[in-house]
Protein backbone atom coordinates (compact mmCIF):
# COMPACT_ATOMS: atom_id res chain seq x y z
CA UNK A 1 0.00 0.00 0.00
CA UNK A 2 1.23 3.63 -0.67
CA UNK A 3 0.11 6.93 -0.38
CA UNK A 4 -0.70 8.46 -3.31
CA UNK A 5 -2.05 11.81 -2.73
CA UNK A 6 -2.71 14.26 0.56
CA UNK A 7 -5.18 16.91 0.39
CA UNK A 8 -6.56 19.38 2.53
CA UNK A 9 -9.53 21.44 3.80
CA UNK A 10 -9.93 23.89 6.00
CA UNK A 11 -13.31 24.96 7.70
CA UNK A 12 -14.16 28.02 9.23
CA UNK A 13 -15.81 29.02 12.16
CA UNK A 14 -15.96 32.79 14.49
CA UNK A 15 -12.87 31.82 15.92
CA UNK A 16 -10.92 28.72 14.87
CA UNK A 17 -10.10 27.48 11.44
CA UNK A 18 -10.02 23.43 11.20
CA UNK A 19 -7.30 21.84 8.78
CA UNK A 20 -8.74 18.17 7.86
CA UNK A 21 -5.63 16.47 6.17
CA UNK A 22 -6.78 13.15 3.61
CA UNK A 23 -3.97 10.76 3.46
CA UNK A 24 -5.36 8.80 0.02
CA UNK A 25 -3.51 5.14 -0.50
CA UNK A 26 -3.26 3.30 -4.27
CA UNK A 27 -5.86 0.76 -2.50
CA UNK A 28 -8.72 3.37 -2.37
CA UNK A 29 -8.31 3.29 1.68
CA UNK A 30 -8.04 6.95 2.96
CA UNK A 31 -7.41 8.79 6.61
CA UNK A 32 -7.93 11.74 8.01
CA UNK A 33 -5.95 14.15 10.52
CA UNK A 34 -7.05 17.38 12.07
CA UNK A 35 -5.14 20.65 13.45
CA UNK A 36 -6.33 23.73 14.92
CA UNK A 37 -3.67 26.16 13.91
CA UNK A 38 -4.05 29.29 16.16
CA UNK A 39 -3.55 32.08 13.90
CA UNK A 40 -0.93 29.98 11.82
CA UNK A 41 -2.63 28.03 9.37
CA UNK A 42 -0.97 29.70 6.06
CA UNK A 43 2.23 28.83 7.77
CA UNK A 44 0.99 25.17 7.84
CA UNK A 45 -0.73 24.89 4.52
CA UNK A 46 2.89 25.82 3.05
CA UNK A 47 4.72 23.35 4.87
CA UNK A 48 2.69 20.86 3.81
CA UNK A 49 3.11 21.58 -0.12
CA UNK A 50 6.81 20.93 0.37
CA UNK A 51 6.43 18.49 2.76
CA UNK A 52 4.52 15.92 1.38
CA UNK A 53 5.91 15.13 -1.96
CA UNK A 54 9.46 15.12 -0.34
CA UNK A 55 8.59 12.65 2.68
CA UNK A 56 4.99 11.17 2.10
CA UNK A 57 4.13 10.56 -1.31
CA UNK A 58 4.97 6.68 -2.29
CA UNK A 59 5.55 6.17 1.52
CA UNK A 60 3.67 2.90 2.98
CA UNK A 61 0.93 4.45 5.28
CA UNK A 62 1.46 1.20 7.69
CA UNK A 63 4.76 2.41 8.51
CA UNK A 64 4.39 5.10 11.10
CA UNK A 65 7.21 5.43 13.05
CA UNK A 66 9.58 5.40 9.70
CA UNK A 67 7.48 8.16 8.19
CA UNK A 68 7.40 10.57 11.07
CA UNK A 69 10.90 9.93 11.57
CA UNK A 70 12.14 11.30 7.87
CA UNK A 71 9.10 14.39 8.43
CA UNK A 72 11.16 14.85 11.73
CA UNK A 73 14.63 14.55 10.94
CA UNK A 74 15.39 14.47 7.32
CA UNK A 75 14.26 18.53 6.55
CA UNK A 76 17.34 18.88 9.37
CA UNK A 77 15.77 22.45 11.17
CA UNK A 78 14.43 21.75 14.27
CA UNK A 79 10.94 20.66 14.62
CA UNK A 80 8.78 23.33 15.86
CA UNK A 81 4.64 23.93 16.13
CA UNK A 82 4.35 24.08 12.57
CA UNK A 83 6.22 20.97 11.75
CA UNK A 84 4.75 18.92 14.30
CA UNK A 85 1.89 20.05 13.77
CA UNK A 86 1.85 19.29 10.33
CA UNK A 87 3.35 15.64 11.28
CA UNK A 88 0.30 14.92 13.51
CA UNK A 89 -2.22 15.35 11.16
CA UNK A 90 -0.18 13.17 8.74
CA UNK A 91 0.19 10.30 11.52
CA UNK A 92 -3.15 10.58 12.88
CA UNK A 93 -4.84 9.52 8.95
CA UNK A 94 -2.15 6.96 8.48
CA UNK A 95 -3.37 5.69 12.23
CA UNK A 96 -7.15 6.02 10.71
CA UNK A 97 -5.92 3.72 7.61
CA UNK A 98 -4.36 1.21 9.56
CA UNK A 99 -7.08 0.71 11.44
CA UNK A 100 -9.86 0.72 8.61
CA UNK A 101 -7.49 -1.81 6.74
CA UNK A 102 -7.26 -4.17 9.83
CA UNK A 103 -11.39 -3.61 10.70
CA UNK A 104 -10.14 -2.69 14.02
CA UNK A 105 -10.36 0.56 16.11
CA UNK A 106 -6.86 2.53 16.38
CA UNK A 107 -6.90 2.33 20.20
CA UNK A 108 -6.84 -1.75 19.66
CA UNK A 109 -3.39 -1.63 17.78
CA UNK A 110 -1.82 0.58 20.54
CA UNK A 111 -2.16 -2.03 23.48
CA UNK A 112 -5.66 -2.32 24.11
CA UNK A 113 -7.89 -0.36 26.24
CA UNK A 114 -7.32 0.32 30.09
CA UNK A 115 -10.60 1.54 30.97
CA UNK A 116 -14.24 1.95 29.83
CA UNK A 117 -15.37 5.25 29.78
CA UNK A 118 -13.43 8.55 29.19
CA UNK A 119 -13.38 11.45 31.43
CA UNK A 120 -14.31 14.60 29.51
CA UNK A 121 -14.34 18.21 30.56
CA UNK A 122 -16.61 20.99 28.74
CA UNK A 123 -14.63 24.24 27.41
CA UNK A 124 -15.75 27.25 25.98
CA UNK A 125 -18.63 27.53 27.82
CA UNK A 126 -18.56 30.86 29.00
CA UNK A 127 -19.21 33.04 26.28
CA UNK A 128 -21.31 35.47 27.87
CA UNK A 129 -20.79 38.91 29.66
CA UNK A 130 -18.38 38.94 31.90
CA UNK A 131 -20.69 39.03 35.34
CA UNK A 132 -21.09 36.06 38.15
CA UNK A 133 -24.55 35.75 37.35
CA UNK A 134 -24.34 34.99 33.50
CA UNK A 135 -21.39 32.51 34.86
CA UNK A 136 -23.86 31.05 36.81
CA UNK A 137 -26.14 30.60 34.71
CA UNK A 138 -23.84 29.04 31.86
CA UNK A 139 -22.05 26.98 34.34
CA UNK A 140 -25.40 24.87 35.30
CA UNK A 141 -25.67 24.62 31.49
CA UNK A 142 -22.90 22.70 31.49
CA UNK A 143 -23.76 20.38 34.22
CA UNK A 144 -27.13 19.59 32.86
CA UNK A 145 -25.54 18.77 29.61
CA UNK A 146 -24.27 15.85 31.68
CA UNK A 147 -20.63 17.21 32.42
CA UNK A 148 -19.38 16.41 35.50
CA UNK A 149 -16.32 19.06 35.25
CA UNK A 150 -15.55 22.39 33.46
CA UNK A 151 -12.78 24.45 32.77
CA UNK A 152 -12.41 28.46 32.87
CA UNK A 153 -9.96 31.47 32.30
CA UNK A 154 -11.53 34.04 35.09
CA UNK A 155 -9.15 36.38 34.30
CA UNK A 156 -10.10 38.55 31.56
CA UNK A 157 -6.89 39.96 29.21
CA UNK A 158 -4.63 39.83 32.21
CA UNK A 159 -0.85 40.16 31.58
CA UNK A 160 2.10 39.43 34.00
CA UNK A 161 -0.37 41.28 37.20
CA UNK A 162 -3.82 42.05 37.52
CA UNK A 163 -5.33 45.68 38.80
CA UNK A 164 -7.27 44.52 42.49
CA UNK A 165 -10.72 44.79 41.05
CA UNK A 166 -9.65 42.15 38.51
CA UNK A 167 -8.46 40.11 41.27
CA UNK A 168 -11.46 40.23 42.94
CA UNK A 169 -13.74 39.89 40.25
CA UNK A 170 -11.53 36.31 39.18
CA UNK A 171 -12.62 35.44 42.30
CA UNK A 172 -15.96 36.49 42.37
CA UNK A 173 -16.53 34.64 39.21
CA UNK A 174 -15.09 31.31 40.06
CA UNK A 175 -17.00 31.44 43.30
CA UNK A 176 -20.41 31.73 41.39
CA UNK A 177 -19.22 28.65 39.42
CA UNK A 178 -18.48 26.52 42.12
CA UNK A 179 -21.80 27.72 43.65
CA UNK A 180 -23.53 26.50 40.46
CA UNK A 181 -22.18 22.87 39.78
CA UNK A 182 -21.91 22.22 43.33
CA UNK A 183 -19.06 20.56 45.76
CA UNK A 184 -18.37 17.25 43.45
CA UNK A 185 -18.28 18.68 40.16
CA UNK A 186 -14.32 19.52 39.20
CA UNK A 187 -13.13 22.82 38.37
CA UNK A 188 -10.41 23.79 36.26
CA UNK A 189 -8.56 27.13 35.92
CA UNK A 190 -6.82 28.16 33.48
CA UNK A 191 -4.64 31.19 33.44
CA UNK A 192 -3.41 30.84 30.07
CA UNK A 193 0.85 31.77 30.72
CA UNK A 194 -0.73 35.08 31.74
CA UNK A 195 1.16 35.91 35.24
CA UNK A 196 4.27 36.33 36.75
CA UNK A 197 5.16 33.93 39.20
CA UNK A 198 4.09 35.90 42.18
CA UNK A 199 0.91 36.68 40.80
CA UNK A 200 0.15 33.32 39.44
CA UNK A 201 0.99 32.49 43.33
CA UNK A 202 -1.33 35.15 44.67
CA UNK A 203 -4.41 34.10 42.53
CA UNK A 204 -3.85 30.28 43.11
CA UNK A 205 -4.22 31.07 46.54
CA UNK A 206 -7.24 33.27 46.32
CA UNK A 207 -9.16 30.38 44.59
CA UNK A 208 -7.57 27.48 46.77
CA UNK A 209 -10.98 27.85 48.92
CA UNK A 210 -13.11 27.01 45.58
CA UNK A 211 -11.21 23.24 45.76
CA UNK A 212 -10.03 23.29 41.70
CA UNK A 213 -8.25 20.83 40.36
CA UNK A 214 -5.38 22.45 38.45
CA UNK A 215 -4.60 25.59 37.38
CA UNK A 216 -3.13 25.44 34.19
CA UNK A 217 -0.07 27.30 32.82
CA UNK A 218 -0.03 29.81 35.68
CA UNK A 219 3.04 31.58 33.69
CA UNK A 220 4.26 31.60 30.46
CA UNK A 221 5.65 28.38 28.99
CA UNK A 222 9.20 29.51 27.85
CA UNK A 223 10.69 29.53 31.35
CA UNK A 224 10.26 26.48 33.25
CA UNK A 225 12.36 27.61 36.43
CA UNK A 226 9.49 30.01 36.76
CA UNK A 227 7.23 27.26 36.70
CA UNK A 228 8.75 25.04 39.15
CA UNK A 229 8.87 28.39 41.60
CA UNK A 230 4.99 28.62 41.81
CA UNK A 231 4.38 25.18 41.78
CA UNK A 232 6.56 24.72 44.80
CA UNK A 233 4.42 27.53 46.40
CA UNK A 234 0.89 26.19 45.66
CA UNK A 235 -1.33 23.00 47.13
CA UNK A 236 -3.33 23.00 43.88
CA UNK A 237 -2.09 20.87 41.38
CA UNK A 238 -0.49 22.59 38.07
CA UNK A 239 -1.50 21.08 34.74
CA UNK A 240 1.14 22.36 31.75
CA UNK A 241 2.25 21.67 28.13
CA UNK A 242 -0.06 22.38 25.36
CA UNK A 243 2.86 24.97 23.77
CA UNK A 244 4.88 22.25 24.06
CA UNK A 245 5.43 20.72 21.01
CA UNK A 246 8.37 18.01 20.75
CA UNK A 247 9.35 14.76 23.97
CA UNK A 248 12.69 17.03 23.94
CA UNK A 249 10.67 20.13 25.31
CA UNK A 250 9.06 18.19 27.91
CA UNK A 251 12.30 16.96 29.49
CA UNK A 252 13.06 19.65 31.59
CA UNK A 253 9.43 19.54 32.78
CA UNK A 254 10.20 16.41 33.97
CA UNK A 255 13.59 16.54 35.57
CA UNK A 256 12.22 19.58 37.50
CA UNK A 257 9.02 18.18 38.04
CA UNK A 258 7.60 21.40 37.88
CA UNK A 259 4.51 20.23 37.31
CA UNK A 260 1.66 17.48 38.27
CA UNK A 261 0.01 16.95 35.10
CA UNK A 262 0.81 17.08 31.89
CA UNK A 263 -1.36 18.66 28.63
CA UNK A 264 0.67 17.57 25.74
CA UNK A 265 -2.04 18.49 22.36
CA UNK A 266 -1.69 15.09 20.04
CA UNK A 267 -2.54 17.52 16.82
CA UNK A 268 0.34 20.40 17.60
CA UNK A 269 3.25 17.22 19.22
CA UNK A 270 3.84 14.55 16.31
CA UNK A 271 0.67 12.76 16.76
CA UNK A 272 -1.04 9.86 18.14
CA UNK A 273 2.32 7.68 18.87
CA UNK A 274 4.59 10.38 20.16
CA UNK A 275 2.19 11.16 23.21
CA UNK A 276 1.97 7.77 24.17
CA UNK A 277 5.46 7.31 24.53
CA UNK A 278 5.56 10.75 26.65
CA UNK A 279 2.70 9.43 28.47
CA UNK A 280 4.71 6.33 29.26
CA UNK A 281 7.85 8.64 30.03
CA UNK A 282 5.81 10.78 32.14
CA UNK A 283 4.30 7.64 34.16
CA UNK A 284 7.65 7.35 35.33
CA UNK A 285 7.69 10.76 37.39
CA UNK A 286 3.59 9.48 38.58
CA UNK A 287 2.31 12.82 36.55
CA UNK A 288 -1.25 12.61 35.12
CA UNK A 289 -1.84 13.12 31.42
CA UNK A 290 -4.73 15.58 30.11
CA UNK A 291 -4.41 15.81 26.84
CA UNK A 292 -5.35 19.41 25.13
CA UNK A 293 -7.94 19.43 22.25
CA UNK A 294 -9.03 22.66 20.89
CA UNK A 295 -9.74 20.77 17.65
CA UNK A 296 -13.09 19.82 15.97
CA UNK A 297 -14.62 16.29 15.64
CA UNK A 298 -11.43 14.45 14.29
CA UNK A 299 -8.81 15.32 17.10
CA UNK A 300 -11.20 14.64 19.25
CA UNK A 301 -11.28 10.79 17.61
CA UNK A 302 -7.72 10.60 17.75
CA UNK A 303 -7.73 11.98 22.14
CA UNK A 304 -10.37 9.59 22.68
CA UNK A 305 -8.12 6.57 21.15
CA UNK A 306 -5.33 8.18 22.88
CA UNK A 307 -7.26 8.41 26.17
CA UNK A 308 -8.32 4.71 25.98
CA UNK A 309 -5.29 2.87 26.15
CA UNK A 310 -2.87 5.34 28.64
CA UNK A 311 -2.74 3.94 32.29
CA UNK A 312 -2.09 7.50 33.29
CA UNK A 313 -4.65 9.60 31.70
CA UNK A 314 -6.99 12.25 33.91
CA UNK A 315 -9.12 13.66 31.85
CA UNK A 316 -10.08 14.73 28.29
CA UNK A 317 -10.81 18.30 27.21
CA UNK A 318 -14.15 19.16 24.60
CA UNK A 319 -15.01 22.24 23.22
CA UNK A 320 -17.70 20.51 20.85
CA UNK A 321 -20.64 20.52 23.01
CA UNK A 322 -21.06 23.72 24.74
CA UNK A 323 -19.52 25.71 21.39
CA UNK A 324 -19.91 25.41 18.21
CA UNK A 325 -21.64 22.30 18.65
CA UNK A 326 -22.72 22.71 14.66
CA UNK A 327 -18.66 21.17 13.99
CA UNK A 328 -19.37 17.71 15.26
CA UNK A 329 -21.41 17.40 11.86
CA UNK A 330 -18.17 17.61 10.00
CA UNK A 331 -16.88 14.19 10.92
CA UNK A 332 -19.78 12.35 12.09
CA UNK A 333 -19.07 9.15 14.54
CA UNK A 334 -17.44 10.29 18.16
CA UNK A 335 -19.33 9.01 20.86
CA UNK A 336 -21.46 11.54 23.17
CA UNK A 337 -21.04 12.80 26.87
CA UNK A 338 -22.98 11.13 29.09
CA UNK A 339 -23.03 11.85 33.02
CA UNK A 340 -19.24 12.93 32.22
CA UNK A 341 -17.74 10.76 29.82
CA UNK A 342 -17.12 9.46 26.66
CA UNK A 343 -17.80 6.15 25.89
CA UNK A 344 -14.95 4.42 23.91
CA UNK A 345 -15.03 4.88 20.21
CA UNK A 346 -16.66 2.69 17.58
CA UNK A 347 -15.61 1.48 13.85
CA UNK A 348 -12.60 0.74 12.18
CA UNK A 349 -9.94 3.01 12.15
CA UNK A 350 -10.99 6.55 14.02
CA UNK A 351 -14.47 5.45 13.91
CA UNK A 352 -15.23 9.27 12.44
CA UNK A 353 -16.35 9.83 8.23
CA UNK A 354 -15.11 13.62 7.21
CA UNK A 355 -17.95 15.40 5.47
CA UNK A 356 -16.36 17.63 2.74
CA UNK A 357 -19.45 18.87 1.29
CA UNK A 358 -20.39 20.06 4.72
CA UNK A 359 -16.59 21.62 5.79
CA UNK A 360 -16.75 23.02 2.14
CA UNK A 361 -19.87 24.98 3.03
CA UNK A 362 -18.35 26.96 5.88
CA UNK A 363 -15.03 27.94 4.03
CA UNK A 364 -12.31 29.29 5.86
CA UNK A 365 -12.54 32.85 7.73
CA UNK A 366 -9.58 35.48 8.28
CA UNK A 367 -9.44 34.98 12.31
CA UNK A 368 -7.06 36.63 14.43
CA UNK A 369 -7.97 35.16 18.24
CA UNK A 370 -6.19 37.02 20.72
CA UNK A 371 -6.43 35.24 24.41
CA UNK A 372 -5.02 39.03 25.58
CA UNK A 373 -7.55 41.29 24.11
CA UNK A 374 -10.65 42.41 25.68
CA UNK A 375 -13.55 39.90 25.33
CA UNK A 376 -11.42 37.23 24.14
CA UNK A 377 -13.57 34.66 26.19
CA UNK A 378 -16.86 35.28 23.69
CA UNK A 379 -14.67 33.42 20.63
CA UNK A 380 -15.82 35.93 18.40
CA UNK A 381 -12.52 36.41 16.13
CA UNK A 382 -13.30 36.80 12.29
CA UNK A 383 -11.50 39.72 10.47
CA UNK A 384 -12.78 42.36 8.10
CA UNK A 385 -11.10 41.65 4.62
CA UNK A 386 -7.30 43.28 4.23
CA UNK A 387 -7.89 46.57 2.45
CA UNK A 388 -7.72 46.48 -1.40
CA UNK A 389 -8.07 42.72 -1.19
CA UNK A 390 -11.11 42.60 -2.98
CA UNK A 391 -11.94 39.54 -0.88
CA UNK A 392 -14.82 38.81 1.69
CA UNK A 393 -13.58 37.17 5.26
CA UNK A 394 -15.09 34.27 4.37
CA UNK A 395 -13.18 33.35 0.87
CA UNK A 396 -10.57 30.70 1.24
CA UNK A 397 -7.20 30.21 -0.61
CA UNK A 398 -6.86 27.28 -2.27
CA UNK A 399 -5.37 24.91 -0.14
CA UNK A 400 -2.24 22.95 -1.33
CA UNK A 401 -2.51 19.32 -2.30
CA UNK A 402 -0.25 16.86 -3.85
CA UNK A 403 -2.46 15.19 -6.83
Amino acid sequence: MKIVDVKTHVMGTAWRNLTFVRVITDEGLEGVGEVRMLNHTDALLGYLAEAVPNHVLGHDPRHIEDLVQRMYRNDYARAGEIAMSAIATIEIACWDIVGKALGRPVYELLGGPVRERIKAYANGWYTVERTPEEFHRAARRVVEYGYRALKLDPFGSGFYELEPAEKRKAVALVEAVRDAVGPDVELLIEMHGRFNPATAVEMARELAPFRPSWIEEPVPPENLAALKKVAEQVTIPVATGERLHTRYDFRPLFELQAADIIQPDITHCGGILEIRKLAAWAECYYLLVAPHNVGGPVSTAAALHLAAVIPNFKIQEHFNDLNEEWVKQAAPGNPAVVDGYFSLPKGPGLGVTLDEAFVAAHPRQRIFFNLFAENWHLRQAVQPPLPGSGASSAEQPPSPTAS
